[in-house]
Formats: structure tokens, C-alpha cells, sequence
């Protein structure tokens, strides 16, 4: 019986390619350390610029949130000092700021409207992306600059409760 395999290949090139192992298929264990070692490689450069990406996502999101609740403030701030907002809306010695920022989104009453349809400046309180929460740090139009705690008189600015740096440096409470 003839061999197939064989009668195509001269006995000369047999032996080549068993000696020199060029017919055989698959890959040698050096090969793979090879490629396993430059993925490595390669994954090991990818990682600091993913948690970079993933830092400067969260910077903007609160950048995003922090500019949401100051306009909603001001928002409220102008609705007061234009009279819209009633006055059993707005405490005494406020400065026609909100007392908290659950008013913010519960709504107050307009003056005047008889209909109980309330006037609201947030669907809800975004959650701090540094602190994963909705509590965020408040400072009352009485406090000082630089307060890091609340007055309880009013809402007249907000920050983050993170003691995280940015990228640039700066501290995220002071944004």
C-alpha cells in the first residue's frame, strides 16, 4: 500500500523537516512567553492612563453637579428678590436664599397662584462623585469664605466634602 503523506514528499525533505521541525504546527514556549510578556508590556502602560481618564470623568461630572445646584441657588435667589417666591417660603434674615437644598427640590409656593402648583429648581439632589453621597458641604451667605462648616441660615454656596486633590492640584472643596 502506497503512503499518501509520503509520496508527495521526497524522502530528503522528510527528514529536513523533521530535523529542522519547520512542518510542525503551533507555537514553542518561548513564542508565547514572547507575546504573554508584551501584553504585559502594553497593559501595564494602558492602566495609569485608564485611571487618569477615569479620575478627569469624575472631575467633570462634579464640575457638572456643583453647577446645577449653584444655578438652581440662584434660581431661587432671583425668584425671591423678584417677589415670585411667598413670603412663609423665605426665613427671615435669609437674604432671600433657600434655607436647604431639600426646598430646592421640594418646591415652594408662587405668590398669588391659587392653583398649589409649586415652583421647583431641582429634580433632585445630585449625588457628589468624590464622596458617592448626597450630602455635599454648605456655606451660608453669613459664613466666611473659607468656612468648612454651615451656618444653618441659608444655602448661599456649596462644595464638595472630598479632601481629594484634582489633577491640577487644587483641592476639590475649593472648586
Amino acid at each position: 500500500m502506497l503512503d499518501v503523506r509520503r509520496a508527495d514528499v521526497p524522502r530528503a525533505d522528510v527528514r529536513t523537516c523533521r530535523r529542522l521541525r519547520v512542518c510542525q504546527r503551533g507555537f514553542t514556549f518561548v513564542e508565547l512567553l514572547v507575546v504573554t510578556t508584551l501584553l504585559l508590556i502594553l497593559a501595564s502602560a494602558v492602566m495609569p492612563m485608564a485611571k487618569v481618564s477615569f479620575q478627569r470623568q469624575r472631575e467633570a461630572e462634579l464640575r457638572r453637579d456643583l453647577r446645577e445646584l449653584r444655578t438652581a441657588i440662584d434660581k431661587f435667589k432671583d425668584a425671591a428678590d423678584m417677589g415670585i417666591i411667598g413670603a412663609q417660603d423665605i426665613k427671615t434674615g435669609s437674604e432671600g436664599y433657600p434655607p436647604d437644598l431639600e426646598t430646592l427640590v421640594q418646591g415652594v409656593n408662587k405668590v398669588g397662584d391659587a392653583s398649589g402648583v409649586k415652583l421647583k429648581f431641582l429634580r433632585r439632589i445630585p449625588i457628589d462623585p468624590m464622596t458617592n453621597s448626597t450630602e455635599w458641604g454648605m456655606r451660608s451667605y453669613q459664613d466666611k469664605p473659607d468656612a468648612t462648616s454651615w451656618g444653618g441660615q441659608n444655602v448661599f454656596d456649596v462644595f464638595t466634602k472630598s479632601e481629594g486633590k484634582a489633577l491640577d492640584g487644587t483641592k476639590y472643596r475649593d472648586w
